[in-house]
């Protein structure tokens, strides 16, 4: 039988740094108190958390990087808000940010989440920070604790 691995939502003894974008930020520090308030509720300590902020979600590759890099952080999570303007600026934004995204995951090999939201409307803003939608803050925090016990438990195999 093949083994399954199935990582747990345990985040004791790990360390997160959450890297958010200041545009937007109203929504962003939705975002962001809803991943804290996951982390915290499956255990991760408060010396173990850290919140970067960066002026916009194409500044969050980068910082991201500069976080994973220093080998402080079991996972890394980018949390940005873009917003459809009059142009297609919004969009062009928010795939070099999920793709830089995405580099950084793979060049340094720290699990990097994507919480950026692309969304047409302040509404749909407000329906996924934590309204009726539910907070994608959360949903991302979540998935950085399968991504940081999944890591660890390869590397002690």
């Amino acid at each position: 039988m093949a083994r399954e691995t199935r990582p747990g939502l345990d985040a004791h003894d790990h360390r997160y740094c959450l890297v958010a974008a200041r545009f937007n930020e109203v929504y962003v520090k939705r975002l962001v108190e809803g991943a804290l308030a996951s982390l915290r509720q499956r255990g991760a300590a408060e010396d173990g958390l850290e919140v970067l902020w960066v002026p916009g979600s194409f500044e969050l590759a980068l910082a991201c990087r500069w976080a994973a890099v220093t080998g402080r952080f079991d996972a890394v999570l980018a949390l940005g808000v873009v917003i459809r303007g009059e142009t297609e600026h919004f969009r062009l934004v928010a795939e070099a940010s999920s793709r830089g995204l995405l580099d950084v995951m793979l060049e340094t090999g720290v699990p990097v989440l994507n919480g950026v939201l692309a969304v047409h409307d302040a509404e749909q803003a407000a329906a996924r920070t934590g309204g009726a939608v539910g907070n994608r803050g959360a949903e991302v925090a979540l998935a950085a604790v399968q991504m940081a016990n999944l890591r660890r438990e390869l590397a002690a195999r």
